[in-house]
Order: structure tokens, then sequence, then C-alpha cells
């Protein structure tokens, strides 16, 4: 059984990462172990579940109800694995899908103290802004912003209320004016954002009189990373926008000038969010109490959130 149950969770790595050399990392062994069990399993069964090319995995139909009929089931036997053991400490493998945006997350201290705290769990942390299903992706738990988090998920808030912000530094605007009114931003030079290459650039959203609408600024330099931006708008390139936690040191300083506020309300901040399960492993409890540790204090968090923890 024990053998049974090895090669089912190596299944399960296979069909989440659908490469190879990446469920080898997840599991700690080599890329032909990760062979030599799916060939094993595939045996057994006596039926092919992946097609295999030089970079990609794919599933077979077969491979497809496997992945369908047993990803529940395993989950709650790892689960209840952890429960028969809780007086040892958390550990295992901690898979984490976090938005490029996340300054709270992604800025160092909040990671560093749970890895301090929590020595035998290992945090893997994925930036990314695919919004996609954190269970198909094989992720614990995700971390953005809670206007996009499916209303089925339990989510902790890790920050208050956010807006974004339309910065440029003080020679720049001194040289090209400072625009009064969004589309001002259609005469500048700005720096623009887009997740993915076949994508067209990030639409900037405001809100005038109660009503919302977006603008398409026609980005003389775009890309999908925040620091660039950053480094080109200190560098006198243009106007750019991102969230207020991300800017705020330069702002601080007077690096950087925010301009247009009166355009760009708050909405709910980032929170931590993760399936609704009867039992929670105990890794994703012990990230979740630490985020709690670092969340707004009480009577500042957002006045809307999915659903709230049971």
């Amino acid at each position: 059984m024990k053998d049974e149950l090895q090669l089912l969770h190596c299944f399960l790595a296979v069909a989440n990462a659908q490469n190879f050399r990446a469920a080898a990392d997840q599991l700690g062994v080599t890329r032909s172990a990760v062979s030599q069990a799916m060939r094993k399993l595939e045996d057994q069964l006596g039926i092919a579940l992946v097609h295999r090319t030089t970079r990609h995995v794919r599933l077979t139909e077969a491979g497809q109800t496997l992945h369908q009929q047993i990803s529940g089931p395993l989950a709650a036997v790892q689960v209840a694995l952890e429960e028969v053991s809780e007086e040892g400490p958390a550990r295992g493998l901690l898979r984490v899908a976090v938005t490029s945006i996340a300054e709270r997350f992604l800025s160092g201290p909040l990671i560093s103290t749970f890895a301090a705290a929590h020595p035998h769990i290992t945090l893997d942390v994925t930036v990314t802004d695919d919004e996609s299903d954190i269970i198909a992706g094989g992720f614990d738990a995700g971390l953005r912003l809670g206007e996009v988090i499916e209303q089925d998920m339990i989510a902790i808030p890790l920050t208050g209320p956010q807006r974004q912000v339309v910065v440029a530094t003080p020679s720049y605007l001194s040289a090209h004016g400072t625009p009064q009114h969004p589309n001002d931003l259609l005469g500048h030079r700005c720096i623009g954002w887009r997740a993915e290459l076949e994508l067209a650039p990030y639409r900037w959203e405001f809100q005038e009189d109660g009503r919302d609408f977006s603008l398409a600024v026609a980005p003389r330099v775009t890309t999908n990373d925040m620091l660039l931006m950053v480094r080109t708008a200190l560098a006198d390139g243009g106007i750019t926008v991102g969230m207020e936690e991300t800017f705020a040191p330069y702002l601080e300083r007077g690096e950087l000038v925010s301009v247009l506020d009166s355009y760009l309300p708050y909405f709910p901040g980032f929170y931590l969010y993760y399936p609704s399960r009867r039992n929670q492993p105990r890794k994703l409890r012990a990230l979740v109490e630490h985020v709690k540790g670092w969340a707004p204090v009480a009577g500042s968090s957002p006045a809307t959130k999915p659903t709230s923890e049971k």
C-alpha cells in the first residue's frame, strides 16, 4: 500500500506541474525517479496516463480521470496523517501563488520570520499574475487582491484597503507638466504594465463622480516587471501606475510624487486564500496564523471580502 500511495503522489505532482522536472523538484527527487515511478504506475494499471514530449507532459483521457478521482482523497489522507502527529512541529512543502504586486508579502520580513518560526516547513512561493485556479495549479494557498478571489474560498486579510497611485519624478513633471485629469495622460510618456506578451497593456483605472472608467494610455514603455517600471520612472522616464505600497518609500523621500489622487479610490486589499475544507493541513494553518499576525489592526480591514474563515 505504501508503494502505491507514493506512486499516486508522484502522478499527482506530474499532473499538476505538467512537467517531469518541476514534479521532481516538488517531490525532492530526481527526474529519473519520477519517470520510473510513472512507468511503474502505468504498467500496473495497464494504460498510459500521460503523453510525453521533450518539454511538456499532457494527461491522457485515463490520466485526467484518475487525476479527478484521487486529488481530493489523497489530500484528505495527507491531512489525516498530519493530524495524527499533532504533537510534532508543522512540516512539509507549502506551495503559495502570490501576485507580483503584494508588497507586504513579497518585501521579505513576513517570509523570513515564517521560515524562522517553522524550520520544518519548506515554503515554495511562485510569483504569478495568472488568476487560474490554485487547486488545479497544485498550490496550497494563494495571495491576491480580494476583488479577484473566488467566492467559495476562505480568505484572510493581510492588508487594509489599498489603492493605485499615478507617479512621476518632480523633474519629469516640471519639464512636461502635471496632468490634471486622467485624459491628460494621453499626451505624456507613460510606463505601462502587461501580464503576458500576447495580452494588451493594462488599462489604467480611475473613478470620477462615482463612475469607474479605464484608460488605454498607449505606453511608450511596457513591461511585466514592476521593478523596471519603478526604476524607469525614477530615471525621469515618464509617468507610471502601481500599488501605493510599492511606491511608498519613494513618495516619502520625495523621489516620486503622486498625481490625479482624487481620481484614484480605495478598494479591498490583499488576502491569503485557500480552499474550504473540513480539516486544513497543519503547515497551512501555520501560515494562516502567521499572516494574521501581519494583518491590519481591528477597524482597518477592508469593508468587503470573500468568504470569511470558519
